[in-house]
């Protein structure tokens, strides 16, 4: 048995079951990814003070799989996310979600937006976030399933703002690609500095993917960022697509618009390949 195995952890919570309350109802347009072909479900990734649930989906055979970091919504690693690992498991990836919340609070039950974010969100310090994802990359490399010359993080609204910030955290993984993540903000102890304060010191590739009807991110702070990662060496790009509002990838939820969410999956998973994920 490893020294890993035979430590004892406190354990911070599970997952959500199904959809964050906040989310209903769900569209009927909703997608449901299946597990035949991969083993997927909780893990649990050791942390600094105890262990955080995540959630796994990998293939059921094989190994020496690239990593997807994926990286939650204000809603937490709900069925959406949980989809969303399955899905890339089906591309050959080992997709892991941690909750990232999880010692704040759970959000999947509470009942607004509002709630979510003054009650636990806004209490998240961006300090845990990259310790607790440099753990979950320390845990893939000792599954031994995992590929860790190829490592790749993708996130979506919170999640978004987050992959822009890991890849300047950690410059070893090989690509990013951030769902349209707000770029600028008010700078705080929790919250110090912005994708758009740390464009450019990038040196990993990310991929930025925006709406150009977002009503929380407006379009100068996207083509200000642009402007910033176009003078740097890190090869990153943002791809606008015109009238898609926030949170298009979402088809549990009314921002969803299929055209755009398709070719924007395409374009995350041409983005990986280039760059040497997958």
């Amino acid at each position: 048995m490893s020294d890993l195995s035979r430590r004892q952890f406190i354990v911070m919570g599970t997952l959500a079951a199904g959809f964050a309350v906040c989310t209903h109802p769900i569209s009927a347009q909703v997608i449901t990814t299946d597990s035949v072909g991969l083993v997927a479900g909780l893990v649990q990734i050791p942390v600094a003070d105890g262990a955080i649930p995540a959630y796994r989906a990998m293939p059921d055979q094989g190994s020496n799989f690239p990593v997807i970091l994926v990286i939650q919504e204000i809603f937490g690693v709900h069925e959406h996310l949980q989809d969303i690992c399955r899905r890339l498991a089906k591309f050959g990836y080992m997709a892991i979600a941690p909750e990232m919340f999880v010692r704040q609070g759970d959000v999947s039950k509470l009942q607004t937006v509002e709630e979510i974010i003054s009650q636990v969100v806004s209490k998240v310090p961006d300090a845990q976030v990259m310790s607790d994802l440099d753990a979950t990359i320390a845990w893939a490399r000792n599954s031994g399933k995992a590929n860790m010359n190829q490592v790749g993080i993708t996130g979506f609204c919170w999640g978004g703002r987050i992959t822009w910030l890991y890849a300047v955290h950690n410059p070893n993984i090989q690509a990013g690609v951030a769902w349209y993540g707000r770029l600028v903000g008010d700078s705080s102890p929790l919250t110090p500095q912005h994708p758009i304060n740390v464009a450019a010191n990038l040196t990993v590739p990310v991929l930025g993917l925006y709406g150009g009807n977002d009503e929380l991110i407006p379009m100068d702070t996207v083509q200000n960022m642009r402007r910033i990662l176009f003078q740097g060496s890190s090869q990153s790009d943002i791809f606008v697509y015109p009238g898609a509002p926030h949170g298009f990838l979402a088809d549990y939820r009314p921002t969803y618009r299929q055209k755009e969410a398709r070719e924007a999956w395409g374009r995350m998973i041409g983005w990986f390949k280039r760059n040497g994920v997958g």
